[in-house]
């Protein structure tokens, strides 16, 4: 069996019954919509977002969920499809898992009011049910991962980033999305436990740290990823391997790698050799030991509850996150 497939397997029902919610949550009386959203659902990634949001009811819950976990799963679901499409406009991107993008099929401006659509639809599911703790969580995701995209443009500038402020990129960008879906999928089980949901919200802003940096690791391999070696630099990003490179070489060697990012990000033979620079100043495995020791952290604080399928798949796909090949 598949790592995907044995860590669904505990939740199987759910998703398939999700599936089925999400589809409607997404209708409207507009054909142009349906026919996009329709395309959306159709090319679905791996599902990642609602698989924490039902393993972490269950796990806090001792395998209970209930309709506000299928809304929160469902909130969750509409929000980062709104970011994605939106996403894809920013980024001027015509590709999304290896399937044309909106904006590509229908332009910018439909893509944009689809993901206004998508986000609105999302937050008057929980406005229309009166939960209104699990639409707190949802928006505080929102507006954080505003401000980490807007953090990261701002720094992409003068490619400046310490260490701090690109852990506080990630936590905001990435990691904020996986934390409001394990506190929301225990929220929606467990409202009254504010500790509980405090903690799985940390459990999942620690996986989203060791998530993102093993996607910074794949620009440094050659592997079949979908995502091409290099990219990051090409689109002069600071990843963590190129920030720790940067922070342990001669103010000659920084200027050169600098000047490289940000003037020669093109050149091919350029980009190579700034890949290899970082693998000789040891970038890649400091990152590696940073990204485990976010996954460390985040299993001690799951290591309490009781032993049961749901959190046997959490720690499944806790490893899953920092093991993928893509």
């Amino acid at each position: 069996m598949k790592v995907v497939e044995q860590i669904k397997h505990p939740i199987f029902l759910e998703m398939e019954l999700f599936e089925k919610k999400f589809q409607n949550s997404m209708s409207s009386k507009v054909a142009l919509l349906n026919r996009i959203t329709h395309y959306i659902v159709n090319r679905k990634g791996k599902q990642m977002r609602p698989m924490f949001v039902f393993l972490t009811a269950k796990m806090v819950s001792g395998g209970e969920v209930n309709e506000r976990t299928f809304r929160g799963a469902s909130v969750i679901e509409l929000i980062h499809t709104a970011t994605l499409v939106h996403d894809d406009v920013v980024d001027d991107s015509n590709k999304r898992r290896g399937f044309f993008s909106i904006n590509a099929l229908w332009k910018n401006k439909i893509a944009v009011l689809v993901g206004d659509y998508l986000l609105s639809k999302g937050l008057l599911l929980s406005i229309d049910n009166e939960d209104f703790d699990l639409l707190k969580i949802i928006s505080v995701a929102v507006r954080e991962m505003s401000e980490g995209e807007l953090l990261q443009i701002e720094k992409a500038r003068r490619l400046d980033i310490t260490e701090e402020v690109y852990y506080e990129i990630i936590r905001q960008k990435t990691a904020t999305l996986i934390a409001a879906c394990c506190s929301l999928g225990a929220c929606s089980v467990a409202p009254e436990d504010k500790d509980t949901v405090e903690k799985m919200r940390k459990f999942g802003e620690l996986i989203g740290m060791a998530f993102q940096i093993k996607d910074d690791l794949f620009d440094y391999t050659d592997d079949a990823i979908g995502k091409p070696t290099g990219i990051d630099i090409k689109e002069q990003k600071m990843t963590l391997p190129l920030i720790y490179a940067l922070n342990s070489c001669s103010p000659k060697e920084k200027s050169w790698v600098i000047n490289s990012v940000k003037n020669h990000n093109k050149d091919k033979k350029r980009v190579k050799e700034v890949i290899q620079f970082v693998k000789d100043k040891k970038g890649l495995q400091y990152a590696e030991e940073k990204m485990i020791a976010f996954q460390q952290e985040a299993l001690a604080l799951i290591q309490n509850f009781p032993s049961s399928p749901y959190k046997e798949a959490l720690t499944l796909m806790v490893n899953y996150v920092i093991e993928r090949k893509k």
